[in-house]
């Protein structure tokens, strides 16, 4: 985007969103490469997402298994305008463990953790099937609605750029004849 000010416009308000919400869609693929769809509740960090997830948990062996997946957090249905036009952000992320006994990164993602979820984080740090993991954007799209799509570019959740897609949608010529 060559309005610099925009951008940084865009990125305040994207982490505003971010801070506002609680839980991740998330995208893993498993053993066959087929995608497996579920959520999670996460923090950010910087530059990144964190999630505590559980070895029994479908998603959790994946990332084990393959670092590849993809992120939605997305407007809560009872807050948005438009059911077809929610906010929502998505990332393409690659997934790092992080050891219990990796020092200070484990400790700060889990404090982010404790601090957007509460007390039911140090419960399940104390579980031996969890574990942290660090998922670090290498791309996503932000879309605020019909028209205001962005995408972003870099391995940030703001992007080290944020461009405005201004190829949008165009009517069908059968659709508009029956109009």
């Amino acid at each position: 985007m060559k309005n610099k000010v925009m951008e940084a416009r865009l990125a305040t308000e994207l982490e505003a969103f971010l801070a506002k919400r609680r839980t991740l869609h998330l995208s893993t693929i498993d053993e066959n490469g087929h995608p497996y769809a579920s959520y999670a509740p996460y923090a950010t960090g910087e530059n990144c997402i964190y999630v505590l997830l559980s070895d029994i948990a479908v998603h959790g062996v994946n990332l084990k298994n393959n670092p590849k997946a993809a992120v939605l957090i997305v407007e809560d249905e009872s807050e948005s305008q438009t059911i077809f036009a929610r906010i929502r952000v998505n990332y393409q992320v690659v997934a790092e463990h992080i050891p219990l006994d990796a020092g200070a990164e484990y400790d700060l993602a889990i404090e982010a953790l404790y601090q957007k979820q509460g007390d039911r984080i140090h419960n399940l740090r104390g579980m031996t099937d969890f574990n942290l993991f660090k998922l670090t954007p290498i791309g996503g799209r932000y879309v605020k609605d019909f028209g205001r799509a962005y995408a972003i570019a870099g391995n940030s959740l703001t992007g080290e750029s944020i461009d405005h897609l201004r190829d949008g949608h165009q009517q069908r010529e059968a659709v508009k004849a029956n109009q």
